[in-house]
Order: C-alpha cells, then sequence, then structure tokens
C-alpha cells in the first residue's frame, strides 16, 4: 500500500508566525518516513504560500499540492491560523485536515466567546469584561487584573496589571493586536494545563496534567526565556485530578473540538477556573502537549500518528 501523502503547513500572518514554523518543522521531521509522505508549505508574514523548496506558489499553487495530498496537518498558531480559517480552506477543498473545525477554532480562539460557552457547561472563568476600543475610557482602576487581546496567542499583548497606572498602557499594548480586549479580574491559584486527544476510534485520552510555576504571570517572555517551572504531572489529588479532567473534557466538547487541544486552567480554593483553550498548541516535541502525553506513554511520533489517521478516519467535513 502506498503511504499516505501528508501536508504539513507551517508559519503564518500573525504574531506567532516563528512559532509556528518551529512547530511545523518539528512535526514534519517527526513523522514516520516509512508510514506518510511528508509534503510542506509555509505561509510567510505578508500571506505569500511557499512551497517545500521555499518557492513563492499563490493559494492557487498551494491548492494544488494540497489537493495532491491525502491529508493536511495545519500547524500554524493564532489568527489566520488555528482560528479556523485554514480548517475552512480545508473543508472548500474536500480535505481531510487535523485539528478542530471552523467553528470550534473560531470559538477557541475567541476568549470572551469561550468563557461564555465554558460558563453555560459549568465550567468557572475569571470575573471580567470585554472592552473595545470605543469604551476603553470607561474602563476604570479596581484592582489587580490582567489585560489580554480577545484573539491573539502567545500570551501576546497580555499584561499583570497591579498599579492603576499601568492600566492604559496595558490596554493600549492589547489594543496594537486587536480591536476587542479582556479585563478579568487576578486570578490567585496554581496554573495547570491539560491535554485532550480524541483518538481515531472516537475515543479520548486526557494526558496527565502539568502545573507552570512561575514569579508573576506566565507572559510571552517567560513563555520562551527557560525561566518557568514545568512540572509533569502536576502535584494534585485524586478530587482536584477529576474535576479537571472532567472540566477540561467539558468544555473541549463544548466548543466541538476536534484532535488535539490543550485547556488551561487556575486550580482555586474554589476549584477549577478556566484561563484559555488552544485548538493547535506548541508542537515541537519540546512543548507542553506533546510532553504531557509522551508522560502518559504516547511518544511524540506516536501522538503526532493518532492525529494523522484520526483526520483520515474523520474525511473532510465536520
Amino acid at each position: 500500500m502506498s503511504r499516505p501523502r501528508v501536508a504539513v503547513i507551517g508559519g503564518g500572518q500573525n504574531c506567532e508566525h516563528d512559532v509556528s514554523l518551529a512547530s511545523a518543522a518539528s512535526v514534519a521531521a517527526a513523522l514516520d518516513p516509512a508510514s506518510y509522505d511528508v509534503v510542506r508549505l509555509g505561509i510567510d508574514r505578508d500571506g505569500t504560500w511557499r512551497d517545500r523548496c521555499g518557492r513563492p506558489v499563490g493559494l492557487t499553487g498551494a491548492l494544488h499540492v494540497l489537493r495532491s495530498c491525502d491529508v493536511v496537518m495545519p500547524i500554524v498558531h493564532g489568527p489566520r491560523g488555528e482560528d479556523g480559517t485554514l480548517a475552512a480552506l480545508c473543508e472548500l477543498a474536500g480535505l481531510p485536515y487535523v485539528g478542530s473545525g471552523v467553528g470550534a477554532g473560531a470559538l477557541a480562539m475567541d476568549k470572551w466567546a469561550t468563557k461564555l460557552v465554558a460558563e453555560a457547561v459549568g465550567v468557572a472563568t475569571a470575573p471580567g469584561r470585554l472592552v473595545t476600543r470605543a469604551g476603553r475610557d470607561a474602563v476604570l482602576w479596581t484592582g489587580p487584573v490582567v489585560v489580554k487581546p480577545v484573539r491573539a496567542g502567545s500570551s501576546h499583548g497580555v499584561s499583570l496589571v497591579r498599579r492603576p497606572g499601568e492600566l492604559a498602557p496595558a490596554l493600549e499594548a492589547a489594543f496594537t493586536l486587536d480591536d476587542r480586549v479582556l479585563v478579568e479580574e487576578l486570578v490567585v491559584g496554581r496554573e495547570i494545563d491539560l491535554a485532550v486527544l480524541t483518538r481515531p476510534d472516537g475515543s479520548r485520552l486526557v494526558g496527565p496534567a502539568l502545573e507552570i510555576v512561575v514569579d508573576g504571570v506566565f507572559d510571552l517572555d517567560t513563555k520562551y526565556d527557560g525561566s518557568a517551572d514545568f512540572r509533569l504531572p502536576a502535584e494534585l489529588d485524586d478530587v482536584a485530578r477529576k474535576e479537571l479532567e472532567d472540566a477540561a473534557l467539558a468544555v473541549y466538547d463544548a466548543l466541538g473540538c476536534a484532535g488535539v487541544a490543550r485547556v488551561d486552567f487556575f486550580w482555586t480554593a474554589d476549584g477549577a477556573v478556566l484561563n484559555e483553550v488552544n485548538t493547535m498548541p506548541g508542537m515541537t516535541e519540546q512543548s507542553q502537549v506533546p510532553r504531557m502525553f509522551a508522560a502518559a506513554g504516547v511518544p511524540y511520533p506516536a501522538l503526532l500518528g493518532l492525529l494523522v489517521e484520526g483526520a483520515l478516519t474523520a474525511g473532510a467535513g465536520r
């Protein structure tokens, strides 16, 4: 039998471009060449599509390549990628693809919409408000808050505001990336991440919880400067572990996620509080999700294989 041809897309038109390139390169290198024929495609910051040799091919050329493949792995984090954009392209082209569909990607990328969905299924979120540019002057200091763009990833534009004078600059930083901003009360608790994977047979696997220990907020700098302490598995009793796993599955299902997603929580004195959901999390071998599943006995190449086989089983259209 011929090997399935897998298109791996990296890059993208957003602030997570470099991270996406790293994830895609790692995925392409780790897919077993005995099992899969890997074809790489890239998207420049300006939207130019490039083939495996780095030549510009345009969207028409990229679609020609994609149509020659059996399945697509759109390893593009953030807007114009993870937000359902590339899923929509695959849907229109009739191509099976790895990851969540259009609706789930769009909902999960929108942090305000995610909060509404989570609250509707009984999962707590941080108290907060949605702020538009027109209403920014009405935001008053009420205490420590976290300011973040509604639709951005890797903590770009996120600020921990501890003093009144920091509020206006934090809003300005967030508004450079989005026209809608969240201002949330600071949640005091442990940062606990869980990963949910749908296997090809439809069953789900929740990886061991991972705790992130930082001094302050897990912002853009601490995500990539090596200062964060990742503890895997997180030290949790059975009651806490079950509550977090149940909450992760509830949010994953309510959003309509597929493939793999990372669901981030704060574990507080009152229980689990949802932070956000990533439907295309970092996917290098050293990233959180692959590390979580490796700890569950699913090594990186096997995880990628499950994602590809799951997409092939599901077929095009969600």
